[in-house]
């Protein structure tokens, strides 16, 4: 199957609220083994709508439409599709005693246009509302396959994987199935990347290579199909390997993790605790692990020391450190970090120092950067940057990079 999915909503278009349904049944559909590739936003005008079924019928045999099933005369999904279709809109009984009980249990007045939300085209197959009103439904015109559901995630989502996946499986029978892996990276450019891996990539068939590049780090999607879900598994894991073989140094998780995340699984599963003291940063490293539950069996605290003074007043920086190397410095790094590791009695401490912008600082560029890193009964080693961007990508990329070479170094502990 090849399919469209179609949101209905002018608030799309408007930017009011993300087409997160989009998200979600592209997803759904490609474990289903059901191509996806076409998406189509259209405000709720009946023959711009009518303008988009036409030319989806020119290119896939599955339709999938969101939105535009309520009440109100701007709700005209179903309407516009049954004209298309020469359909008629009948009341299902089900839905309309189900809408009825719900202005019942809230003790609210239902309105003549709510019995609207119960009209569902002609030969349907029904899929119920379990977490709202508006039925969706599910039929087949020449060939072609059209799905129905309501705009609202909390009852589109529980509709799809009760109803809709259940009748969808019906229509593709035993057909191959989807599987993917996300591999993250971190420390390599998407250029440097694709590069390793260009004739990987140019000889893709099954499973297929998608790079992607974004806020600082890199991912490839993996992409494997076949009816057996175990055969899909060994032909991701033998390109995986492939891949590792060339750039594993770099590969740090997969799917939806991120670099705190999987900081802060390795700190818990060694036992350690860790402090931070943040010059160029502010603090945004300590925010970043402290969002996460469990935070507290790890994190001892930190020093946000932007000046000098506090540098060495409230950190115990040697104050000839500071004047003969600066305070942008290896030095004053790797100071920063046994420091706070010693005074707030940490197994690990990190530090940040450098030049976010816009200007420069103690004659070093902006982007200048350096991370110090000290663990009990083992050397501080620092790390010098020279990162690009803005004030904040700058900031935001430095605590990657922490994050990064800390997760480095604990593998080397733990290996």
């Amino acid at each position: 199957m090849d399919a469209e999915i179609i949101a209905v909503g002018s608030e799309l278009l408007l930017g009011q609220i993300a087409n997160t349904n989009g998200q979600f049944l592209s997803k759904q559909l490609a474990e289903l083994g059901i191509n996806v590739y076409y998406h189509t936003v259209v405000g709720d005008n009946s023959s711009r709508l009518e303008n988009a079924i036409s030319i989806a019928q020119t290119r896939a045999d599955l339709i999938i439409f969101t939105g535009g099933l309520g009440p109100t005369k701007d709700d005209l999904t179903k309407e516009t599709i049954a004209k298309i279709l020469g359909k008629k809109l009948v009341t299902d009984a089900e839905a309309l005693e189900g809408i009825e009980e719900y202005f019942i249990k809230t003790k609210r007045i239902m309105t003549e246009n709510n019995k609207k939300q119960a009209l569902v085209i002609e030969g349907s197959d029904i899929l119920s509302n379990d977490h709202g009103m508006a039925p969706g439904m599910g039929f087949i015109v020449d060939n072609i396959t059209y799905m129905l559901f309501p705009g609202p995630p909390k009852e589109l989502n529980p509709m799809f994987l009760k109803y809709g996946s259940e009748f969808l499986l019906k229509q593709i029978g035993e057909a191959e199935r989807i599987e993917s892996r996300v591999l993250r990276f971190f420390g390599i450019g998407e250029s440097q990347l694709e590069t390793e891996i260009e004739d990987l990539i140019e000889a893709q068939t099954n499973p297929t290579i998608a790079p992607l590049a974004g806020d600082g780090e890199v991912t490839l999607r993996l992409t494997a199909k076949h009816r057996s879900p175990e055969i899909a598994k060994k032909l991701l894991d033998e390109t995986e390997g492939l891949i590792a073989d060339r750039v594993g140094e770099y590969i740090y998780g997969y799917d939806s993790t991120s670099l705190v995340d999987e900081l802060m699984n390795r700190l818990k599963g060694m036992n350690l605790t860790i402090s931070g003291a943040e010059s160029l940063t502010g603090g945004l490293f300590l925010e970043e692990l402290t969002r996460l539950s469990g935070a507290s069996a790890v994190i001892k605290g930190g020093v946000v020391c932007y000046t000098n003074e506090i540098k060495e007043h409230v950190l115990g920086v040697n104050k000839s450190t500071l004047e003969t190397k600066g305070a942008v410095s290896e030095e004053t790094a790797e100071e920063l970090a046994t420091k706070v590791r010693k005074i707030l009695q940490s197994d690990i401490g990190i530090s940040f120092t450098g030049v976010a912008g816009p200007n420069e600082s103690e004659g070093k560029p902006v982007g200048t950067v350096i991370i110090g890193i000290s663990c009990l009964n083992y050397p501080t080693k620092v790390y010098p940057l020279l990162l690009t961007g803005t004030r904040q990508g700058i900031r935001t990329r430095t605590v990657k990079y922490g994050c990064y070479y800390l997760l480095k170094m604990l593998k080397e502990l733990d290996s």
